[in-house]
């Protein structure tokens, strides 16, 4: 939310900005969703929120970089929200309940998320050199932090393997990397943008793109708090909290009106309980 958030009041035009609100509407819930998954593990919430703002709990690495241009938000819907629709639709088929179905409705929205992305990158593609210029240098920068979102190379990763065991995931992180990037070449290609990969290149024999080595030192600064962004992000979640505290209780206060009300009303007529 925090990378696009900071785009609602300079989008380009009242359409765009209105999607962009509903998008980042959407991304809230599913925060929502995924924190009422987790509950049902036994731990509540509020307990999740304070690891989250003292640094324990850890975040996807993509939302500690910047966004720079309207372009990025194009690029964010196209290669993030697509990177993270190659890893959501098969967390629909989850072996635990509560996670696969969010993801269900999650997937649905964040489809519309990457539509809405390319949208705006294709009409960049298609305007001004200014705009494409733009546009390509928003690929540039994000194209090489979605293929980190997979996570580390099978060879080096700590939980892939245990979370296919329990069938969580049903595919690697190298396997889902793989597949995202032979789907987003050609949609590339069919705007006029470059990939910033020299080594990239179709693979005949294998039926698949190889792609250059990712620069797994920078993922693992920015996992460990190090990354262009870290320290902003998680001060403004911890700003949002504070701030919102007078929200969180009035809402608890109306509930406890609602239901002393609710109780009254039923001892006062015990047949209408």
């Amino acid at each position: 939310m925090l990378p696009e958030a900071n785009w609602i009041t300079r989008a380009p035009s009242l359409r765009s900005k209105l999607i962009l609100l509903a998008k980042v509407q959407d991304e809230a819930g599913h925060g929502l969703y995924l924190y009422s998954s987790a509950e049902t593990l036994g731990t509540s919430r509020d307990e999740m929120i304070a690891d989250l703002h003292s640094g324990k709990a850890k975040y996807s690495s993509i939302f500690n970089y910047p966004t720079l241009s309207w372009a990025d938000m194009g690029a964010i819907g196209w290669l993030v929200d697509g990177a993270a629709i190659q890893n959501q639709v098969m967390l629909c088929r989850a072996s635990y309940g509560p996670y696969s179905r969010a993801m269900v409705r999650i997937c649905k929205e964040e489809s519309f998320h990457q539509r809405q992305g390319y949208e705006i990158m294709l009409h960049l593609a298609k305007g001004t050199q200014e705009q494409k210029d733009m546009a390509q240098d928003a690929l540039n920068r994000w194209w090489w932090p979605s293929l980190m979102m997979f996570g580390p190379s099978d060879d080096n990763s700590p939980n892939s393997a245990q979370s296919m065991a329990w069938r969580i995931k049903r595919k690697s992180n190298d396997e889902l990397r793989q597949e995202f990037v032979d789907k987003t070449v050609p949609q590339a290609k069919f705007l006029g943008l470059s990939i910033p990969d020299a080594d990239l290149r179709w693979n005949e024999a294998l039926g698949q793109h190889d792609f250059g080595s990712i620069d797994w030192n920078e993922f693992f600064a920015v996992v460990a708090g190090n990354g262009p962004c870290n320290s902003e992000r998680i001060e403004a979640r911890r700003k949002a909290h504070a701030e919102g505290a007078w929200v969180r209780e009035a809402a608890s206060a109306y509930a406890a009106k609602q239901a002393a009300r609710r109780s009254s009303d039923s001892k006062a007529n015990p047949q209408a309980a």
